[in-house]
Formats: structure tokens, C-alpha cells, sequence
């Protein structure tokens, strides 16, 4: 309670704070025309015949939440950032074997501009694969009925450009607002579709029937069960003491079990899921031999099948060790010690220092990052076993959810902080 208390504080005291409330306001402002634009249908789509598609297809209802609940309307903005995520996943494993990437990476503010160009240009080709590929999807299943050149072309355009708008108004988030932009946005998505969903889990469900009561128990007991267990991994840090030589006192250096927030799982996603789209926007090929490929890549990438559930647990495992080394540098961080004049006791600066921060962060990273590998694919476990389709939504949606509030709060607190100390400065 008292720590209810103090959140509430908190919030009154950055509303107060004239430099964060702007923050706040313009985010809010970003997300509502985020929510316009994605009611802003593409043309020649049967939407009706499209929802139904929706519903009965548990891949693309998880990819519409990561594409911020745009996809099942086939909005402008359909793709969502998932070509943008896809350029900057691409482009961050080229650094490893591009050689002038990699100084890129160390190049500091230019550097980063650069490689935010670069991104920018993978985006747009990826932009236009994937439209066509979505193209391909709707026509198999007549949602779309024309197949003139004229029309494709629109439809291609229309949702390239929305993707290119979605990835302006998360920069601006990032910029001028508060939080990710790319998080913020999905989370956005999927609070909006939050009220539907209740409504038909609670209002049209059939209570007369035990197994309903049954699910629903289920669902919420996992949801209650997700919700603490990401508080308690977002909140859990592994304290390495770090001393000074010319200074009587001994500080912690926090390194956070959960280094990537639920960015892997952003990632892990949008990769997973392309087999199963490849495989149904080629499903009515022409030829034999490739039809064949897309009917058993649509079959075995479903988003409850084996190989499924192992490639996205084994992907979010490896995004995360992955995005911790950009996040948590042990080179680093062992230089600005050693500048400082700290050390860890027992631990000689320099290379000694950062080879002890690597194998530290290794470890605890592994614990995140498997904590994260089972959230993400313990409801479709469930949902396998026990036939509750609205689980693996469901648990994907609490996870990304409880991070990115626990993400703001964070922000917020450490604006507030600043605002407070910069106040006693002057």
C-alpha cells in the first residue's frame, strides 16, 4: 500500500515538473494519432471477410499485437515496425562481420546516425517484400479480390509509406517524449484492444458451462501468475561492490537480471513468424514443388507446433544475450572505472576488471534471458495442452504490458530525481 502511495507522489510530482509533463503530453499526443492512422483501412480489402481471417489464425493475431494492433484492420500502418526491426536486426549481425560496421558502432553520436541511415534504407525493400507478401496472403484467401497491377501497386505503396510514418512517430516518441517509441507503440496497441477483449471473454461467454469458468480461471491465474513473476525479474538487480583508492567507501555497480526489457521477444517474433508467412503468401504458387515447401512451412510454423515453440524460445534466449552486449558494455565500463580510480576488490583494473564484468554479466543475463524464453512460450505451451487459444495471446500481451509500465515508471522516477537534484544545484 504504502508502495501505492508513493507511485501516486510520484506521478502528481512529474505532472508538476513543466519539462516532463511536456514529455508526457506529447507522448500521448503521438499515440493518439498512432491510433487514427490505424483506423485509416488500406483500399480494396474485405475487412469483414479479413477479421474473420484474424480470428481464426493464432500466428497473425500474435504478429497484429507486435504490429500495434493495425494488422487485423489492414490500416496503412498493417506492417507496423516489424520491417524496421527486422533492418536493425539485420544490420546489427552484419557488424559482427563487416568490419567498418562495427567502428561504426563505436563512432559515438555519428555513428549511430549513420547506422540509423542505414537501417532506414534496409527498411524500405524489406517494407515492400513484406507488403507483397501480405498481398499474397489476403488474395489466397479472397480477401482481396482484384489483381490489377494498378491496385497492388497502391497497396504496396500505402503500407510502405505507413510503415515509414510509424517509424517517424517513434523517433519523435524517443526524441521529444518519453519511453521507447517502439515499445510505447505496441503497448498502446494492445491497450486499446483491452476493452474488446474483456467484453467478449466476460459478456459473451457461455458461464453456464463449466469448462468456460474453467478457462477463464486458468487464463487469469497465468495472466496473475506472469504479472509477478516479470515485477519481481524487472525489479531483481545483482549488485557488484566496487571501491576507490582515494575515497573511504565502498558502492555497488547494479547490473539488472532483465538487461533488454522485452525487446528480444519484439525481435524473436518478428523473425519466427516469417517462415509462416512465406509459406502462406506462396501456398497457391503455380508451381508444384514451391507450393509443396509453402503448404509444409505454413503447417510447421504454427504458432502452437514444436519447432515453433523451440526457434522463438531459442531466439529470445539469444536476442537477449545479444542486445545486453549493446546495452551493457564490459570494455566499457571497466575503462570508466579505471579512470575513476575504482576497482572491484580483488580484481585488478583494466583487462582483469573486464573479463570479471563479462563473466558476471554472462551469468546473470542467462537467467533473464531464460526467464524471458519461458514467459514468451509458456502459454502456448499451455494453450497446446489445454486447447485455450486465447492464452498464447493473452500471455504475450501481460508480458510486454507489465515491461513497458515498468520501463515509464522507471523513466518518470529518474526524471523526477534529476528535476529534484537539478532544483537543489541552483
Amino acid at each position: 500500500m504504502n508502495r501505492f502511495f508513493r507511485a501516486l507522489s510520484l506521478y502528481r510530482e512529474a505532472i508538476r515538473t513543466s519539462n516532463l509533463r511536456k514529455k508526457i503530453l506529447f507522448t500521448l499526443l503521438i499515440l493518439i494519432l498512432f491510433r487514427f492512422i490505424a483506423h485509416v483501412p488500406v483500399p480494396g480489402v474485405n475487412t469483414v471477410l479479413l477479421k474473420s481471417f484474424f480470428s481464426q489464425n493464432q500466428l497473425l493475431s500474435l504478429l497484429d499485437i507486435f504490429s500495434g494492433g493495425t494488422l487485423a484492420n489492414f490500416s496503412v500502418s498493417a506492417l507496423g515496425l516489424n520491417p524496421y526491426i527486422n533492418a536493425s536486426i539485420m544490420l546489427q549481425i552484419l557488424a559482427f562481420i563487416i568490419p567498418e560496421l562495427k567502428e561504426l558502432q563505436k563512432e559515438g553520436e555519428y555513428g549511430r546516425a549513420k547506422l540509423e541511415r542505414y537501417t532506414l534504407i534496409i527498411t524500405i525493400p524489406l517494407a515492400v517484400l513484406q507488403s507483397f507478401a501480405m498481398y499474397g496472403i489476403l488474395k489466397s484467401q479472397n480477401i482481396i479480390l482484384t489483381s490489377s497491377p494498378l491496385t497492388i501497386l497502391a497497396l504496396i505503396a500505402s503500407m510502405v509509406t505507413g510503415t515509414m510514418i510509424m517509424i517517424f512517430l517513434g523517433e519523435l516518441i524517443n526524441d521529444y517524449g518519453i519511453g521507447n517509441g517502439i515499445s510505447v507503440m505496441i503497448f498502446a496497441g494492445i491497450i486499446s484492444r483491452l476493452p474488446i477483449s474483456v467484453y467478449q471473454s466476460l459478456v459473451l461467454a457461455d458461464f453456464s458451462n463449466p469448462q468456460t469458468l474453467f478457462n477463464l480461471i486458468l487464463f487469469m491465474a497465468v495472466a496473475f501468475a506472469i504479472v509477478f513473476a516479470v515485477v519481481t525479474v524487472e525489479e531483481a538487480v545483482y549488485r557488484i561492490p566496487i571501491s576507490y583508492a582515494k575515497r573511504a567507501q565502498t558502492t555497488y555497480l547494479p547490473i539488472k537480471i532483465n538487461v533488454s526489457g522485452v525487446m528480444p521477444i519484439i525481435f524473436a517474433v518478428s523473425l519466427v513468424s516469417l517462415p509462416s508467412l512465406i509459406g502462406q503468401a506462396l501456398m497457391r504458387s503455380s508451381n508444384s514443388g514451391l507450393a509443396s515447401f509453402a503448404r509444409w512451412l505454413s503447417t510447421t510454423f504454427t504458432s502452437t507446433s514444436f519447432i515453433y515453440l523451440i526457434s522463438y524460445f531459442l531466439l529470445v534466449i539469444a536476442f537477449t544475450f545479444f542486445y545486453s552486449t549493446v546495452v551493457f558494455k564490459p570494455k566499457d565500463v571497466a575503462e570508466e572505472l579505471r579512470k575513476s580510480g575504482g576497482f572491484i576488490p580483488g580484481i585488478r583494473p583494466g583487462t582483469a576488471t573486464e573479463k570479471r564484468l563479462e563473466y558476471v554479466l554472462y551469468r546473470v543475463v542467462f537467467i533473464g534471458a531464460f526467464f524471458l524464453a519461458l514467459i514468451a512460450v509458456l502459454p502456448a505451451v499451455i494453450q497446446k495442452a489445454t486447447g485455450i487459444s486465447s492464452l498464447t495471446i493473452g500471455g504475450t500481451s501481460v508480458l510486454i504490458v507489465v515491461s513497458v509500465i515498468l520501463e515509464l515508471h522507471r523513466k518518470i522516477e529518474n526524471a523526477v530525481q534529476m528535476y529534484n537534484y537539478d532544483k537543489l544545484t541552483y
